[in-house]
């Protein structure tokens, strides 16, 4: 798949990355790539012998649940770990069961619904809306045709959708056109807020301004090209303040430890409404946590320290 090599190397990248902070900070390291069959994993991480491990593991290539997988391997084992629990990353891989635990605690999310070619007599949301998977990370699957407007449009993306995920049912969500935001949290007992950054689109007219798997991964495309990110974010004091506390709501709600990062949308009425809570975003130089740690005039090196040091007392 066009993309699917550079979001790989996305993960090596923070890997070198955090290679090199590691080393600068004087620690002794085991660097342990993981391979398939993944009952062969469990017993290589059994053989660790470490204060703490580093989790960069985003999950086997099509496989995004091996994710949780591995931590709970991790855990199996008693071996403390950077990052959340191996039940949030399940929860927040599930959109449509995130979407549900955070709205029990009083966030706001958008109104969405599971449907599968079957039973779009079901569909009660308005157009437009937008068409994904519902457990996938990195924009896998998302493209400009994923906004759809009417019934035709809908019933393609979701029976393609439905196929390409071998009949689990799509997740359709109204579709939000207003400002996009996120926020990276870190910290255990009281989490803060990073800097914000926003999402710019300076998209021909026609194209649905979403964050596609183009924009993320093909840097020839028409949506890579176009789409930018400024952070920190430029926001009113009372704007700042409401995603602030929505992202922490989230981050709470789902169960995050150590960081994560929530993506939102502006609904009609300014007010902030969360998309999805990464609780394994990618660290790499120059993606969100990164860049909004940088903005907040920590470096790397500090960034990767307090990662640990999170990991040591959750």
């Amino acid at each position: 798949m066009l993309g699917e090599s550079e979001a790989e190397n996305g993960v090596l990248d923070a890997v070198k990355a955090v290679r090199r902070a590691i080393r600068a900070l004087g620690y002794d390291y085991v660097e342990l790539p993981l391979n398939l069959p993944i009952e062969s994993v469990y017993e290589t991480l059994s053989k660790l012998r470490v204060n703490i491990v580093f989790n960069l593991f985003e999950g086997f290539a099509g496989m995004p649940a091996t994710e949780a997988v591995i931590a709970g391997f991790v855990e199996k084992l008693g071996l403390p770990f950077t990052g959340s629990s191996s039940q949030t990353l399940t929860l927040a891989l599930d959109k449509a069961a995130a979407n549900q635990r955070l709205r029990s605690n009083g966030v706001r999310t958008a109104n969405q619904q599971l449907l599968t070619a079957r039973d779009l007599d079901r569909f009660h949301l308005g157009f437009p809306c937008i068409v994904k998977p519902r457990a996938d990370d990195a924009s896998h699957s998302l493209s400009e045709k994923s906004v759809v407007f009417d019934m035709d449009a809908l019933s393609r993306e979701v029976d393609a959708m439905v196929n390409r995920y071998d009949g689990t049912a799509a997740l359709v969500e109204e579709f939000l056109e207003g400002r996009e935001f996120n926020a990276t949290v870190w910290g255990v007992d009281s989490p803060v807020v990073l800097p914000l950054s926003e999402i710019i689109y300076t998209l021909p007219e026609g194209l649905p301004k979403i964050l596609t798997f183009a924009a993320k991964w093909e840097p020839k495309s028409m949506y890579f090209a176009h789409t930018a990110v400024q952070c920190p974010a430029n926001v009113t004091p009372d704007l700042r303040a409401a995603i602030q506390s929505t992202a922490l709501m989230a981050f709470k709600a789902i169960g995050c430890q150590g960081y994560g990062r929530v993506d939102m949308r502006l609904n009609k009425d300014g007010h902030p409404v969360v998309m999805e809570v990464n609780a394994n975003p990618d660290i790499a130089p120059g993606t969100g946590v990164a860049r909004q740690v940088k903005a907040a005039r920590l470096s790397y090196k500090a960034m990767v320290s307090k990662i640990i040091d999170f990991g040591l007392v959750k």
